[in-house]
């Protein structure tokens, strides 16, 4: 293939693709203020930087065809976000139903692997029923992936942030950016002022604790004063790098065992339609 991006193929390259079988990478990131110190598509511009150094580096490894789909920047959050300018909600079941439908579209080429590169918290959840749905829908099982997930154990050994440091623009994304586009990161307004201090047995206060017992929204465990809740003053471009790589080093692992898994049965079952 003359590029590894969706959208800069032809329509005989993009079957040609679906004829090899090609991985199929959908980053979904939105569009909501992250604080006085980063952009407002701080989560578009992770996923959209994961997503193409995860298919590049498939792509150099040439053992797993592979394509990168445009970057969906807009999605939901609640509205006690809009408290600050910057954050534009798309309704919960809009966004799953685009999903949704994007994910049906391309099965119906021909695709068989389809993972979803998740990099906003607001949307686990939505995009792990939509994950059902297209099973439903078209008996393809599509994989919802969660870099902050995939790079908690190394974060939690090497962070600098006491606890309830990281949530939402702080050291773990403020890391990120200054690796991505520290042009965009403005650390002289970056304050601790808002590191999630709630905890309890059943409330960590920070998702890489992995203490979690229940569902609860940080939003109404502590107000936050700059619309963020972590500590960013301790990020640090290193920080983000060794993120980075070893979001790919495992990432691409599963995508390994995810494009294998089934590919015999998928090669004999016949036909399908989608609704």
């Amino acid at each position: 293939m003359k590029s590894h991006r969706f959208g800069e193929l032809t329509f005989p390259e993009i079957g040609e693709a679906a004829k090899k079988d090609a991985l199929i990478v959908l980053p979904i990131g939105t569009t909501e203020e992250h604080g006085p110190h980063l952009p407002v598509d701080t989560d578009a511009r992770i996923a959209r930087a994961l997503g193409e150094a995860l298919v590049s580096a498939l792509h150099a490894d040439g053992r797993i065809p592979a394509l990168l789909m445009e970057t969906i920047c807009y999605g939901y959050s609640m509205r006690i976000i809009q408290r600050w300018p910057g954050t534009v909600v798309i309704r919960s079941r809009v966004l799953m139903d685009m999903v949704f439908d994007i994910c049906c579209s391309i099965i119906q080429m021909g695709f068989n692997k389809i993972m979803l590169l998740d990099t906003h918290g607001h949307h686990g959840a939505a995009l792990g029923v939509v994950s059902r749905e297209v099973a439903d829908a078209t008996s393809h099982a599509i994989a919802v992936v969660a870099p902050q997930v995939m790079t908690r154990e190394v974060f939690a050994r090497y962070r600098k942030s006491a606890h309830g440091g990281e949530i939402h623009g702080g050291e773990w994304e403020t890391s990120l950016v200054l690796f991505l586009s520290p042009e965009l990161v403005e650390m002289s307004k970056a304050t601790a002022e808002d590191n999630m201090r709630y905890r309890s047995r059943y409330v960590a206060g920070d998702s890489f604790a992995g203490e979690q017992r229940v569902g609860w929204s940080t939003w109404y465990l502590q107000e936050s004063q700059n619309g963020i809740y972590g500590d960013p003053t301790v990020a640090t471009a290193e920080m983000g790098k060794l993120l980075v790589e070893t979001f790919i080093e495992e990432a691409c692992q599963f995508a390994a065992e995810f494009w294998l898994h089934g590919r015999e049965k998928a090669s004999s079952a016949p036909a399908r339609s989608v609704p």
